[in-house]
């Protein structure tokens, strides 16, 4: 079996030192302290560390080169990525090339060493990371990024204490717009279906906002309607069974994702609950599958085109300014025949 190749922590840790202070010295930074740079280089040496010359290059300039990670989302049906983030993909080619960047494209598993990699090699000048799946297992990774010294934006909840910047659609707001949809139609038991949890922060913002709506309307969110689901439709699927077999009493269901809500329409259409005269449906994503479903699914749409757009903008602000700002995107709901009979 070949040995570990020694990477830029390694070095960090033998010269007592931090991460970047090792890609400063290795880099030639004047910042640097000669003592400091000379005792970096001894563990350098030591471990058999070679520069590489190019990534080294790519550090003092501009590569003009973005890389986009796609992570794998591991959903039931292991389509492994979310077609939201598929669908954001012609608005950032198209943001790169106006800025003159290429956009370089890479599945990761999160189980890898990427962090580390990215560094080691910096094949682009930032990176954009679409899906993380558990946030609490993601953000020690986000941290190592920010110890690096590392360009990065990611997809996700812009809410107060996230690491790095975050440009996402406001989920909280989408949450209570779809809620007060249906409590607007006289539907009175709606139902959740989504993983609220701070491992999951962009559902537990939608939940946030079905609650809102709730509390405003005079009425209390029953947790008894409340059901664990991924982005999936076995998973929406799943939920709609063991909401049929509690018993309790709904007329409304509000997933967190157009694939649960499109599976949980399938399984209550299945048990003789006719969409929307027994069960009004709204989803949550706009996803072309939205569109197609039949009745039609009435669904809090986020602006695809906009955040591929405001995510390379934000990840160049870093790159050429420095600085970058997380943003929260406006969402949008679309009534169609699965809420409201057409």
């Amino acid at each position: 079996m070949s040995q570990r190749r020694p990477t830029s922590f390694d070095i960090a840790e033998l010269a007592g030192v931090s991460q970047p202070t090792v890609s400063r010295a290795l880099s030639g930074n004047p910042s640097v302290s000669a003592e400091t740079r000379a005792r970096v280089l001894a563990a350098a040496a030591q471990l058999q560390y070679k520069v590489d010359k190019n990534a080294s290059g790519l550090r003092r300039q501009h590569s003009r080169t973005l890389a986009l990670l796609f992570f794998e989302d591991m959903t039931p049906e292991d389509s492994l990525i979310n077609p939201f983030y598929l669908s954001m993909l012609g608005s950032m080619v198209r943001s790169c090339a106006g800025r003159g960047y290429d956009l370089l494209i890479s599945f990761q598993q999160l189980s890898s060493d990427w962090h580390v990699d990215y560094e080691d090699s910096r094949k682009a000048d930032g990176i954009i990371l679409l899906g993380y799946g558990d946030y609490l297992q993601y953000r020690p990774r986000l941290e190592k990024l920010i110890e690096q010294e590392t360009h990065f934006v990611r997809w996700g909840s812009p809410r107060e204490g996230q690491i790095g910047t975050t440009i996402g659609s406001d989920n909280e707001g989408g949450g209570f717009t779809a809620t007060e949809h249906l409590l607007g139609l006289g539907r009175r038991r709606i139902a959740f279906l989504g993983s609220a949890s701070p491992a999951y922060p962009e559902i537990l913002d939608r939940w946030i906002g079905y609650a809102r709506a709730h509390d405003e309307a005079g009425l209390a969110a029953d947790p008894a309607l409340a059901f664990d689901a991924l982005p999936s439709e076995e998973d929406g699927a799943r939920a709609a069974v063991a909401l049929l077999s509690s018993g309790a009493p709904f007329d409304a269901v509000f997933a967190s994702s157009d694939l649960a809500a499109i599976g949980a329409m399938r399984v209550l259409q299945e048990a003789g609950r006719s969409v929307p005269q027994d069960v009004a449906i709204v989803g949550f994503d706009d996803l072309t599958a939205a569109r197609l479903a039949r009745p039609a699914l009435s669904t809090v749409a986020q602006g695809a085109r906009l955040a591929g757009e405001a995510l390379v903008e934000a990840l160049i602000d870093a790159i050429e300014r420095g600085a970058s700002t997380s943003r929260l995107l406006p969402v949008e709901l679309k009534v169609r025949g699965s809420s409201v009979s057409v």
